[in-house]
């Protein structure tokens, strides 16, 4: 059974799962996953057998990530539902946003999956960008959606939120889940600690969103466990021009900056060159 794209049905490609070069469908595919098997402590008595080449695996999954995603131009992480309908707001907002961003330059990177990923991934690929896609093994098989252009699997999920940090310029961050939260509260600390600078964090759907923000204002930050500059970390808007703007700003202001940086360096380097060559005549 087939829909109008000529796509199988969900429950047909559900029963099929890659592995890099492997594909495995019906009785093949295992009833766990990569992640599973690696976090259930109730595996320990392999771990001395094990780990190690589960090591290796994951080693695999960075290098290719990195060897694939290298040469990637600017680029911008959307997440959101997999389970929005394709005639929801958040759906019809995150389609014009991935047009938007392609059309500013930015290539676009998505889970891959369907719902707001799917919206985002058609509006960039439609719009001439590049539509990127980092897939999940799960328990309940999604796919990638036919938007991806360029596309990873990962078994593991730390591995691919790596990805979505190192090769991004900022995040958008549409109505979803626990799993849009757990990349949106990664991105936060991340700003919020320092390890990453300038990587702007907005988050369009300021109706579902408010309660969380007041949340954070109200309690959070007013017994202290955040300062109140921390909420200024979060950009949010139903604009998707506002939001692109933004975004455009932030990384030409992270440029000045570098630019500076070098300048004053290069002053600095022929200043002290200087130096030497004074105290070596007076010498």
């Amino acid at each position: 059974m087939s829909d109008s794209n000529g796509r199988g049905s969900g429950r047909e490609r559900g029963r099929e799962r890659h592995r890099g070069a492997v594909t495995l469908r019906r009785q093949a595919i295992p009833t766990s996953t990569a992640d599973q098997r690696l976090l259930d402590s109730r595996g320990r008595g392999d771990w001395k057998t094990k780990d190690a080449w589960r090591a290796l695996r994951i080693l695999s999954e960075f290098v290719e990530g990195f060897d694939t995603l290298a040469d990637l131009p600017s680029a911008v992480s959307v997440f959101g539902s997999a389970r929005s309908k394709p005639d929801s707001p958040e759906c019809r907002m995150a389609e014009e946003l991935g047009a938007a961003l392609a059309r500013a330059g930015y290539a676009v990177i998505t889970g891959g999956g369907p719902g707001v990923m799917e919206a985002a991934n058609r509006g960039a690929s439609e719009a001439g960008g590049l539509s990127v896609g980092l897939g999940i093994e799960l328990p309940f098989e999604q796919g990638l959606n036919d938007w991806v252009d360029l596309a990873i699997d990962f078994r593991y999920f730390f591995a691919r939120k790596t990805m979505f940090v190192k090769y991004a310029q900022a995040f958008v961050v549409l109505p979803g889940g626990f799993g849009t939260m757990d990349e949106l509260f990664e991105a936060l600390t991340l700003v919020q600690t320092g390890k990453v600078t300038r990587f702007p964090v907005v988050l369009m759907g300021t109706d579902y969103w408010r309660g969380l923000l007041d949340w954070l204002r109200d309690t959070m930050a007013v017994e202290g466990k955040i300062g109140p500059i921390d909420l200024e970390l979060i950009c949010l808007t139903d604009d998707v021009d506002a939001a692109v703007r933004h975004i455009v700003e932030a990384e030409a202001a992270l440029s000045a900056e570098q630019e500076a940086v070098r300048e004053e360096a290069v002053a600095q380097n022929a200043a002290d060159q200087q130096t030497a060559a004074e105290q070596s005549r007076e010498g």
